[in-house]
């Protein structure tokens, strides 16, 4: 158990925990957690395992709380499908310290609201259905009317009773549709409906084959989309009559009608009535159109009432039925209610002034006592972020959250991430734009904190990451002295004198070297090496090398990060077993490579072919102690790399036994389980708590895997750096390539001005569009994912066990920002 004495919070490792026992009256319980929540600084532990989830003492509540709930979701549904504007609420409206009497007031109010919304919205349903109804009426009427003053037996008679567009079928007796018309007693009947248009075409056929084409049909369409008052959606409709012969094909034909959703309204044979009910229909809807208007605007002030408070309601029921749950997870004893929680050790002081706070506020006589008590299992890891860190720590936590008081290693990825970055993305001009508009989400933060987008809030998160990695960009592009794939001659050139070397009879030794005459260029690559026709080797040679400097000293320094790791838990044992080997086997080879290269660069070598590296290294373990005088880098080469040889080999049986061996003297002088003192309070939570056994055997295969997979990942993450190189040069290439393809073309054209302007706009439009969709998104996102790749596997695996969890608190901002 840590010491109460906490140091300072820093972000190198995280808050030391305390696991906190509270004893808190039953009387004000509710209260105290709700207190808690508020300030959101306690992870509480569940001290009722043994009981089931649906046996809690607390589980009717919250089920009514859920009630209240749904009955919110409902109130803010209907409020969202009117676009009506939700008013948040503020911190004083939505206080948990609510009396029961205040809460049952608030909660018949919403049940009270709920019902007049129902009542409303079954009022303008049945009056919505109505007016559709008159409508359709309307419409059936009119058509209706059309049909029969447009029909005549002579028409019926030269179309044979079959129309091309609209009619469909044969009527045995030609003159019945005419003598309907005259009045005339007939055995023919019609009936007349409405359908949705896109059932029209199905429906024809349908009453065609049911009854044998012995029918006469009429389809109009409805000029507007009528309104559905069961989906709110517009719907195309047609009006259709159909004429039958007999009852029994009139009742078959309403049957399939109902079968498909349409609608058949009664309609008069008598012209004069259909014109009366057409009358009464246009009076009916005018008077259901002014009802239907005051319905609505009772309806939507009505929301608009409630959207003023609905916000304020949510959050006081979400925080009762939070408080719920964490009370379900207290423990009953007697006349109080016992909790235990990790709490940050400098937090203790102001939680213990809540729990004062939460006594005076509910008048009681009797304070919460807090206790820190002793604990066997693993704390949670807290590291505090702000909007600057918090971004780089969900970079780190992604990969796994780091053990309780481990080095987080976000402190470092603050730096060496965009570093890693700009080292594949070095360009001047394109770590401004995208410096710039990092600096503009980071300057309207404010507004575009608002702005509701999933893409653009994943972005706009990492805001300080990408400001970072457009500064950085900057500086490698500087370093490259490249803008735009174009050289920036900021200083006084050098002067080279250029010479071929090597055989020129062999394709790929023939190489030109520049030989230093004049001044040196005061920073960054030399403009006159872009004029040089081995400019691709000398960048290849330059970035392979670079790549791998960087990529050991990265690992490097995660090796020794790993050193106050091992000081902090005081393994001493594991300091000498595993850290020093480790450090002496990656420094003596990979280290000694990053001797070479540097050696290699500051040796002038007076004209003469400098030896080669790769080699050097190989033979370094197929020949140790042989160099060849051609090949010697510098003297008594090969003593050194013996020596080195044989360091790395020493260090692997080291690394493979040293482990389990100091694991099991420390197991034999330490008790397993030791016994707390007669003093000493023991958590509820821990008294269960088994330490996992361990087993030599087991710690063995472990170790193992570690010294097989550390020895073997030397190489290959040192070869992995070479994506620093790959991707710098692949960048390089595709921006000179839309310089060269776009602008320098439209450059050497021969037009006159006006056209060399417009031409010149067009083509500058569309390369700034290539370098902003290629260059800084798609290139950007791959040189992101690299760079996470190196920190994740290459840089974190040196220390890092990331096999830690994360400190939840039982927060009320939290919780409602999840909500959100």
């Amino acid at each position: 158990m840590e010491s109460s004495k906490a140091p300072e919070t820093t972000f190198l490792r995280s808050d030391v925990m305390s696991l906190a026992q509270f004893y808190i009256p039953s009387e004000i319980s509710k209260q105290t957690v709700g207190a808690l929540g508020e300030l959101g600084l306690v992870q509480f532990r569940d001290l009722n395992k043994d009981v089931n989830a649906f046996q809690r003492a607390f589980v009717s509540d919250i089920r009514h709380y859920d009630e209240v709930s749904r009955q919110i979701r409902f109130l803010r549904n209907q409020i969202e499908r009117e676009d009506i504007k939700i008013k948040k609420c503020s911190a004083e409206e939505s206080g948990v310290s609510k009396s029961p009497k205040e809460l049952e007031e608030l909660e018949q109010k919403i049940s009270e609201t709920e019902k007049v919304v129902i009542e409303l919205n079954e009022n303008q349903r049945t009056l919505d259905k109505r007016y559709l109804e008159l409508t359709e009426m309307r419409h059936v009427i009119k058509v209706t009317d059309e049909f029969f003053e447009s029909s005549n037996a002579k028409e019926l008679e030269e179309s044979n009773i079959k129309k091309s567009d609209s009619t469909t079928g044969l009527l045995k007796d030609e003159n019945a549709v005419a003598d309907l018309e005259a009045g005339k007693k007939s055995n023919v009947s019609f009936v007349a409906g409405v359908i949705p248009r896109e059932k029209i075409n199905s429906f024809e056929r349908l009453l065609w084959r049911m009854l044998r084409g012995n029918l006469y049909m009429k389809n109009a369409e409805i000029e507007e989309p009528i309104k559905d008052p069961e989906t709110d959606e517009l719907v195309e409709k047609n009006v259709f009559i159909i004429f039958v012969h007999g009852q029994v094909l009139l009742n078959k034909i309403k049957k399939l009608c109902e079968s498909v959703g349409a609608t058949v309204y009664p309609v008069s044979e008598s012209a004069e009535q259909r014109n009366e009910e057409s009358i009464e229909v246009l009076a009916r809807i005018e008077d259901l159109d002014q009802v239907l208007s005051n319905t609505r605007e009772t309806r939507i002030n009505k929301l608009k009432e409630i959207a003023q408070n609905i916000d304020a309601w949510n959050t006081v029921i979400r925080k009762e039925k939070a408080v719920y749950h964490v009370m379900n997870l207290l423990k009953t004893d007697k006349n109080s209610m016992i909790a235990e929680g990790w709490v940050p050790t400098n937090k203790i002081p102001e939680i213990q002034q809540c729990l004062r706070d939460a006594a005076e506020a509910t008048g009681s006589n009797v304070t919460p006592i807090m206790n820190e008590v002793s604990y066997r299992s693993v704390p949670p890891t807290y590291n505090v972020t702000n909007k600057f860190t918090k971004c780089f720590q969900s970079i780190v936590d992604s990969y796994g959250v780091a053990n309780y008081r481990e080095i987080n290693p976000a402190l470092y990825t603050i730096i060496t991430f965009p570093f890693i970055f700009a080292i594949m993305f070095g360009d001047v001009g394109h770590g401004v734009l995208m410096f710039l508009a990092a600096l503009a989400m980071v300057l309207y933060e404010k507004r575009l904190a608002n702005y509701k987008n999933e893409i653009f809030e994943m972005i706009f998160t990492g805001r300080y990451v990408i400001l970072l990695m457009g500064a950085f960009s900057i500086f490698t592009g500087l370093v490259y002295n490249d803008c735009f794939s174009k050289p920036l001659n900021l200083f006084t050139q050098g002067t080279y004198n250029f010479r071929n070397v090597g055989n020129a009879t062999e394709p790929g030794f023939a190489q030109q070297v520049g030989e230093h005459t004049g001044k040196v260029y005061a920073f960054g690559m030399d403009p006159v090496w872009v004029s040089a026709e081995n400019k691709l080797i000398f960048q290849n040679s330059y970035k392979m090398k670079m790549s791998v400097v960087i990529g050991v000293i990265h690992m490097l320094f995660g090796t020794i990060i790993s050193f106050f790791n091992y000081w902090h838990f005081k393994s001493i044992g594991e300091l000498f077993v595993v850290f020093i080997p480790e450090l002496l086997y990656m420094g003596s080879i990979f280290g000694y490579l990053t001797f070479a290269i540097i050696y290699k660069w500051c040796t002038y070598w007076k004209g003469a072919q400098a030896p080669g590296l790769m080699n050097m290294l190989i033979y370094m373990f197929l020949s140790p102690g042989n160099v060849d005088k051609n090949e010697e880098l510098y003297p008594n080469q090969g003593l050194i790399q013996v020596i080195l040889l044989i360091i790395a080999l020493i260090s692997i049986p080291v690394l493979l036994l040293g482990r389990p061996i100091v694991q099991k003297i420390k197991n034999k002088k330490v008790n397993t389980e030791e016994l707390p003192t007669t003093n000493e309070v023991v958590a509820y939570s821990e008294r269960d708590y088994k330490a996992p056994e361990w087993s030599f055997s087991e710690t063995f295969i472990n170790q193992a895997v570690h010294t097989i997979e550390y020895c073997l990942s030397g190489i290959s993450h040192t070869a992995s750096y070479l994506r620093l190189w790959a991707l710098s040069l692949a960048h390089g290439q595709l921006s000179e390539v839309l310089w060269d393809m776009l602008l320098n073309n439209v450059i050497k054209l021969n037009l006159n001005i006006v056209l060399k302007a417009i031409a010149m706009f067009a083509i500058i439009a569309a390369w700034l569009g290539l370098t902003v969709a290629i260059l800084l998104i798609m290139e950007g996102l791959s040189a992101f994912l690299h760079a996470l790749r190196l920190h994740w596997v290459e840089f974190n695996s040196k220390f890092y066990k990331g096999e830690g969890y994360k400190f939840t608190p039982f927060s009320f901002r939290k919780i409602l920002k999840k909500d959100e």
